[in-house]
């Protein structure tokens, strides 16, 4: 009977590696312990207000100067401990809408890294919004199918729409998103900046619009538009790719990306959040950095909460209403300080005239005697 031959050591060795490296893999989307969520949802709101002609998406913060904006502090998504928030800064989310489109500016501070080509050792941002009535903030849907079941039917009404942004490709201050070659093929890629537009039931079931496991639909596009900038770099009239890095390494400042997309998309799949004048949308934003040089890998983002954040797109009427219901307010407390002006006054000359001593002219009084 022939003796079987044993692999030699270093092929067990390789095989042990590639097994630990697919564990790796399929359990990168799996938190440390039990999920726990400590947040008051309820009481964080966003507000998008209509600013029609305020914004032109280039990067740049100038145009949200006098637009209200939202703080929040950056938790790793899988363990959300303030003991480990992002050492960088917080992130400000600001957000309005013109009656067409939606906008969008997320500032973090952070010191410039930029490795081109290198998408894991540059800065990454991305918006995720609740499209199924079942979809839930953790576990991106939360759907409970695995990769080979989840489909439209069996993750009907867990589907979020997300927006990501990787900037190792994109030129400061130049847009990117939908472009006529990529949307020419029905799908939300970008070739030219990597700001695609996707959706999914599951971190492991994550596909770009018009792509799945079900195949392709060609009616899908990607309806995004972005820029990104740091306050650090100092050309203003527009960069080229031969100008990359287009700044240095370590410079201190804070980093902006600004985005667009229409209120109502022409989504027929389930794959785009439609906003609605008027009435509220569920939204998180997530960002990727670098942390000491390290590349970061799908999983290791910090995001805005661990649960959805309420964002209002609020009417013109609301925004005309609060603005006379200030007026209003303004005119009474002016006649009321008017008022009351007059009215101090009045007292005061009163008093002087009653603590005002009297003075009584004599006169005498001739008395005739006959």
């Amino acid at each position: 009977m022939p003796r079987r031959r044993r692999p030699p050591p270093l092929l067990l060795l390789l095989l042990l590696g590639l097994a630990a490296f697919a564990v790796a893999r399929v359990a990168s989307h799996q938190e440390s312990g039990e999920w726990r969520c400590e947040s008051d949802s309820a009481e964080i709101r966003l507000q998008a207000e209509f600013r029609p002609g305020v914004v032109a998406v280039d990067g740049h913060p100038g145009d949200w100067d006098a637009v209200d904006g939202s703080e929040f502090a950056l938790l790793p998504a899988l363990d959300p401990d303030a003991d480990k928030e992002f050492n960088g800064g917080k992130m400000t989310v600001k957000a309005l809408h013109d009656g067409k489109d939606v906008f969008f500016l997320l500032q973090v501070d952070g010191d410039y890294v930029y490795s081109p080509g290198n998408s894991n050792k540059c800065p990454s941002v991305a918006l995720m919004f609740q499209i199924g009535e079942s979809a839930t903030y953790h576990d991106m849907g939360g759907c409970k199918e695995g990769k080979d079941t989840c489909t439209s039917k069996t993750c009907k009404g867990h589907e979020v729409d997300m927006m990501h942004f990787s900037i190792g490709n994109a030129i400061p201050g130049r847009l990117y998103g939908g472009n006529p070659i990529d949307n020419a093929e029905g799908n939300g890629g970008d070739r030219f900046g990597h700001l695609v537009d996707l959706y999914a039931w599951t971190p492991h079931c994550r596909y770009l619009d018009g792509t799945g496991p079900s195949g392709n639909d060609s009616s899908a596009q990607n309806n995004w538009r972005g820029a990104w900038w740091h306050s650090s770099l100092s050309l203003q009239s527009g960069f080229v790719q031969e100008d990359s890095p287009y700044g240095s390494d370590g410079g201190k400042g804070t980093y902006y990306f600004e985005f667009s997309r229409p209120l109502r998309t022409m989504d027929r799949l389930q794959q785009d959040v439609q906003f609605t004048i008027g009435e509220s949308s569920k939204i998180s934003a997530a960002f990727w950095y670098p942390v000491d040089g390290t590349p970061w890998h799908g999983s290791g983002h910090f995001t805005i909460n661990c649960d959805w954040v309420s964002l209002d797109i609020t009417s013109a009427g609301s925004l005309l209403t609060k603005s006379t219901s200030t007026s209003s307010w303004d005119v009474a407390s002016m006649f009321s300080l008017l008022f009351s002006v007059i009215a101090l006054c009045l007292s005061i000359f009163a008093i002087y005239r009653l603590s005002r001593p009297r003075s009584f002219q004599f006169s005498p009084v001739e008395v005739s005697m006959e």
